[in-house]
């Protein structure tokens, strides 16, 4: 079994898989898109990604605020994920993803990553992180 990772934002969704034993999360992908309302590829490449990858789970980081309200992100992002859960039957988990973005910001600014190309791996770096995170919380 192996689980997806999803960093969703308004115009990219990051995409990170577990190993089989679900003791690590790897970066996989980034997904952009030109609109957040277009999301029929989106989706297309989610869907192709589970099937080579045989996904039987997919955690979405919800974008919560400091003081662990939810705001406009959040709604939209539930609305993301219970479009998807429709489209693919699979289970689909929320977990805490404030401050993974930075976290991801400054794994590749020590990574010696310059500013200008962090772009092109933050997304899929903070998808892992997310979903990190939560295999390490089921291991407690």
């Amino acid at each position: 079994m192996r689980i997806m990772g999803l960093d969703y934002g308004a115009k990219t969704v990051g995409v990170a898989i577990s190993d089989e034993l679900l003791l690590t999360a790897q970066p996989l992908e980034t997904i952009k898109r030109e609109r957040e309302t277009k999301l029929r590829q989106t989706f297309a490449r989610i869907e192709a990604l589970i099937e080579e990858y045989g996904v039987e789970k997919i955690v979405v980081g919800l974008p919560k605020k400091l003081n662990n309200e939810e705001g406009e992100r959040c709604e939209k992002t539930r609305e993301f994920a219970e479009n998807l859960e429709r489209r693919t039957g699979l289970e689909i988990l929320f977990f805490d993803e404030r401050l993974t973005t930075a976290e991801a910001d400054g794994v590749l600014s020590e990574a010696g990553v310059a500013k200008e190309n962090r772009k092109r791996y933050i997304d899929k770096l903070a998808a892992s992180l997310i979903l990190k995170n939560y295999l390490e919380s089921t291991k407690k």
